[in-house]
């Protein structure tokens, strides 16, 4: 079987995650092209993965004979019009969260990749993390008993940039940042959200304020779900001690843990009697192996012609999700989901 072409459309720190991998190690596709608008970016992403074509526009890259899949790693505002172009080209496409800024967008990228036929996958790695894969056997093994509480901590241990500030162009940080800790709960839980509850506010970010007062950089949600299990998501984005992503699931007959936010468990005790440990640095380190194994799947998806385990349909459910935390916000009311 020969070889799946790849292209990366967006060549920022995602983005080159992923082309990196694909340069070097993802077996049956090899990288062949790049696009990012930005000359700067793009010329630096070509610069280091020389065997790659470069294009300013992702749709001269659709064109090209040697694509047989991309990677969508842009900003959200633009998933929608790639997703469709790709579809249409009968590219194979592999999307980063968040899948769209609303739930009709979803709903028509999702109508266009089936009536294409194409391999459509969301970028949600946890479900590809050893820890999360570990504890989701453990809950639908049924020896935990359901899940009654089970609450998830993002955040992000730098920024937010200015482009994250206009909550139109890009639902914020519950999007940007807190999407894994949604998909996660729903996936854990194995069911939908009903109903959910937010708080938020600036604490950290002054100069967003005047022309973004509904800009925030913490944000507390609390979901109620069909099944009755109750769902807590903290983010904060600039944390500043580092990247932390940890679920606790309380259930019926016990407890698991997934996560920490210290580097590699270790930790060092002084003989003051001083306790210390070194922070996870970041998201891409914390998830390396499940960055690379999820656009592993996605190629051997592709493939061989079978839906990949996380689908459009994911994407959907977290950006519905994320509707509502934005919702509940801003009207300061619980919120239900259809």
């Amino acid at each position: 079987m020969a070889e799946l072409g790849i292209c990366v459309i967006g060549c920022g720190r995602a983005g080159m995650v992923h082309a990196r991998h694909f340069a070097s190690a993802v077996p049956g596709a090899r990288l062949v092209a790049l696009a990012d608008p930005s000359p700067e970016t793009l010329g630096a992403a070509a610069r280091e993965l020389s065997g790659a074509e470069a294009f300013s526009d992702y749709r001269q890259a659709l064109a090209a004979a040697s694509v047989g899949a991309v990677v969508i790693a842009t900003p959200t505002v633009f998933h929608k019009e790639i997703v469709l172009a790709a579809a249409a080209a009968g590219k194979h496409v592999f999307c980063e969260k968040p899948m769209a800024l609303n739930v009709p967008d979803c709903e028509a990228m999702i109508a266009g990749v089936e009536k294409a036929g194409i391999t459509f996958q969301i970028g949600f790695m946890r479900r590809f993390d050893a820890g999360f894969l570990r504890a989701k056997e453990l809950l639908d093994s049924g020896e935990f008993g359901r899940v009654m509480i089970i609450k998830s901590t993002g955040r992000g241990p730098g920024g937010p940039g200015p482009w994250m500030w206009n909550l139109a162009k890009s639902n914020g940080i519950i999007a940007e940042v807190n999407s894994h800790d949604i998909d996660s709960l729903l996936w854990l839980t194995g069911s939908r959200p009903r109903r959910v509850y937010a708080e938020a506010h600036n604490f950290k970010v002054p100069e967003a304020r005047r022309e973004f007062p509904d800009f925030y950089d913490n944000v507390v949600a609390t979901f109620r779900f069909e099944n009755e299990a109750i769902g807590v998501i903290d983010g904060t984005c600039p944390a500043g001690y580092g990247y932390d992503a940890r679920v606790e699931i309380l259930c019926e007959k016990g407890v698991i843990f997934i996560g920490s936010a210290k580097q590699h468990g270790v930790e060092h005790i002084t003989i003051e009697g001083e306790v210390r440990g070194r922070a996870v640095p970041s998201w891409r380190t914390l998830f390396r192996e499940a960055y690379l194994a999820e656009i592993r799947h996605f190629v051997e998806s592709a493939r061989e012609g079978r839906p990949p385990r996380v689908t459009g349909r994911d994407g959907l459910l977290a950006v519905a999700g994320v509707v509502a935390v934005n919702e509940s916000i801003r009207t300061g009311q619980a919120v239900t989901l259809s």
